[in-house]
């Protein structure tokens, strides 16, 4: 659908896509390593970091007829990950029909969880497909503080993410010899730049395992993008502007070719194509031009132009989101 979208980019720094001719950067598509697909907006948490505006009262949800469309693409384009995210995954009905058809056809599948899903979602058949086909479980946590993260979690949140993720230990997940993968994704409480990812990693092991006994495989830790409720929340505030002003000068060119929006398709809910999850919270579909999953007529998307907005600068801020 040649139907040509553009976006106001705003924010006070100049657009990302000038930056990336100073540097004489071109960002493009290389081969498809992972397919992503987005489930729907609905969610049992309401986070104010949240670039989609998930939440209880969203209705968006792929239906039947479009994760079978995403079934038969990923039958032809074989790529090597499935990363399955939300709003909350788990509250798509279609969801464990999703994972044991991608089973056979993927060599890893990822659920992207913010554990309290898991927790009220009290599903013991999911829980088994989970390890049955070892998905690799990311888990949102984003502080060791109650206080903060039910801050920006909703009131709870945290005792039900340890719970969860002491239940994901009992059944195998980040422990050693199971095969089972158990990451964690932490973003800052707040508008400004992430610790160093090692450094967080240590401490975030060494607390949870004195404090709970949990063990997980490793922590990644991120911007949050200013888009969505986060972009409301920095706007009330009066903050937009100097937080994207400091993403801006923490733009690092070397992390542009690692971007993971270079190996990544996004699907939507509603079967449109984005070349990132968070292009499709800015409204900006795959290469700038909007098109349904029943539409295509390849599979390369090799060397073809990654659509950008300002958001991206969180992306490449320090050592980038890959």
């Amino acid at each position: 659908m040649e139907n040509q979208i553009s976006q106001d980019r705003g924010g006070g720094v100049p657009d990302f896509s000038q930056t990336l001719n100073q540097h004489g950067l071109v960002l493009k598509r290389g081969e498809t390593i992972t397919l992503q697909v987005n489930l729907g907006l609905l969610c049992n948490q309401v986070c104010q970091h949240c670039h989609l505006s998930a939440g209880p009262g969203r209705t968006e949800l792929m239906d039947l007829n479009t994760i079978h469309q995403v079934i038969q693409f990923q039958k032809k384009a074989g790529c090597e990950v499935v990363d399955i995210t939300g709003g909350a995954p788990e509250m798509n009905p279609h969801l464990k029909e999703l994972i044991e058809k991608m089973a056979g056809l993927s060599r890893i599948i990822m659920l992207r969880s913010n554990l309290s899903a898991l927790y009220y979602a009290d599903d013991p058949t999911l829980l088994s497909l989970l390890v049955k086909h070892k998905v690799t479980i990311v888990s949102s946590l984003p502080s060791l503080n109650l206080s903060q993260t039910d801050s920006q979690r909703g009131e709870g949140v945290f005792d039900k993410s340890i719970k969860a993720l002491k239940c994901l230990n009992e059944m195998g997940f980040g422990k050693e010899g199971t095969g089972l993968v158990l990451d964690l994704v932490s973003s800052p409480v707040g508008a400004f730049m992430p610790t160093d990812q090692a450094t967080a990693q240590k401490r975030f092991r060494k607390v949870l395992k004195d404090k709970w006994g949990i063990v997980f495989n490793q922590l990644f830790t991120f911007a949050n993008i200013p888009l969505g409720r986060f972009e409301t929340w920095l706007k009330k505030k009066g903050n937009y502007d100097t937080y994207l002003n400091s993403l801006y000068k923490g733009f690092n060119p070397c992390t542009v070719e690692g971007l993971m929006c270079r190996h990544l398709i996004s699907i939507a809910w509603d079967g449109y194509l984005y070349d990132c999850d968070f292009n499709l919270a800015a409204g900006l579909p795959k290469s700038n031009v909007r098109t349904h999953i029943s539409e295509l007529t390849t599979l390369d998307f090799k060397h073809q132009e990654i659509a950008v907005g300002n958001h991206c600068y969180a992306c490449t801020a320090g050592s980038g989101f890959t």
